[in-house]
């Protein structure tokens, strides 16, 4: 390492010589990252603009795709001998373990069928449910507890309005939060092989569903944005989240939601030029009026028996609840389609 700015001890071309391990330094991760990131544009990729974490090689027909997190890395592309030589440059440089098809990623389960991918997260709510316990306490407890629920909501939509709800109160909960995170670790517990499945098939459009509860908190009065977005028939995105201002109508909640959705689409649609996956579309606007002029928003009214947004946004019965699972493609992992 070179020697830190203001240490004017060091003479020219002298370097710092370490006493222990890199790991657990601050700079540790910063420069690890810098290391990475340097080697990969090297050998012809380009980090994309809109998520640091994606890098994305395309020379003539052959197409790569390279995605970190810290020290773990998932590579796809559309030539096997691309792959095997991408693998052995980094091998090379930074001697990596190939664990071949990805099937566990960051408490994630990938399964594959000739029908599409099946994602779920059983083996982390296993981990979850046995850490939890039943009685309460310490509020200590409570935040790695919505800590954890909020990271399985990477693949558990259904649990989204719901740990929303619980997150608010991890500075002071009490026991009746308490209830109410083990009613939910029961649900996770009857649900455990719940997951999303991404059938195979050619995609070329983006649908999403936005909602709003109109001043629905009784301490803030603000009001609570839902969406969902689908690539073709594969849900992709969705948020439960507080309005940061409050409304002063129901049709001002609404087009606070709508603006947040476009926001996550026009992220979603630069994300999806960056892997090839977008043929038809076009954006260059940055409003909910621009955009519905230029023609790439067409918002449409849609019924609350039909209107999977609900389900981001209030607590629903348990037929409606059911069925807002199946029109998000989650199914269990003991059935999907081979």
């Amino acid at each position: 390492m070179l020697p830190p700015e203001g240490y004017f001890k060091a003479k020219r071309g002298e370097v710092c010589l370490l006493k222990r391990s890199l790991y657990g330094l601050k700079q540790a991760s910063r420069q690890w990252n810098l290391e990475f990131s340097d080697k990969l544009l090297g050998f012809g990729f380009v980090q994309s603009p809109h998520d640091n974490c994606l890098f994305v090689k395309h020379t003539g027909d052959i197409y790569l795709a390279l995605v970190i997190y810290v020290d773990d890395v998932l590579i796809t592309g559309n030539s096997s001998a691309a792959i095997q030589e991408l693998k052995d440059y980094l091998h090379n440089l930074f001697t990596i373990k190939d664990l071949g098809q990805a099937k566990y990623f960051l408490g994630l389960e990938l399964l594959r069928s000739s029908k599409g991918t099946h994602l779920c997260q059983r083996k982390y709510i296993m981990d979850l449910l046995e850490d939890a316990g039943i009685p309460f306490s310490d509020t200590g407890k409570f935040r790695r507890l919505i800590g954890r629920l909020l990271y399985l909501n990477l693949s558990r939509p259904d649990i989204s309005y719901g740990v929303q709800q619980l997150s608010q109160f991890v500075q002071a909960p009490t026991q009746a939060h308490w209830d109410v995170a083990t009613h939910l670790l029961k649900y996770l517990k009857g649900t455990i092989s719940l997951g999303l499945f991404y059938p195979v098939g050619d995609i070329s459009s983006f649908d999403a569903y936005c909602d709003a509860d109109w001043g629905t908190c009784l301490l803030t009065r603000k009001s609570i944005t839902g969406y969902c977005v689908f690539f073709g028939n594969s849900l992709v995105s969705w948020k439960t989240k507080k309005q940061k201002t409050v409304s002063k109508s129901s049709a001002e909640a609404e087009y606070r939601s709508m603006a947040t959705t476009v926001c996550e689409l026009q992220w979603l649609y630069h994300i999806s030029r960056d892997l090839k996956r977008t043929k038809h579309l076009d954006i260059d606007c940055h409003v909910v009026r621009n955009q519905f002029k230029a023609g790439f928003l067409l918002p449409q009214h849609i019924s609350s028996l039909l209107q999977p947004a609900d389900l981001f946004t209030k607590a629903l019965g348990g037929a409606a609840f059911r069925s807002f699972l199946l029109k998000l493609g989650m199914c269990s992992s003991n059935h999907i389609p081979t």
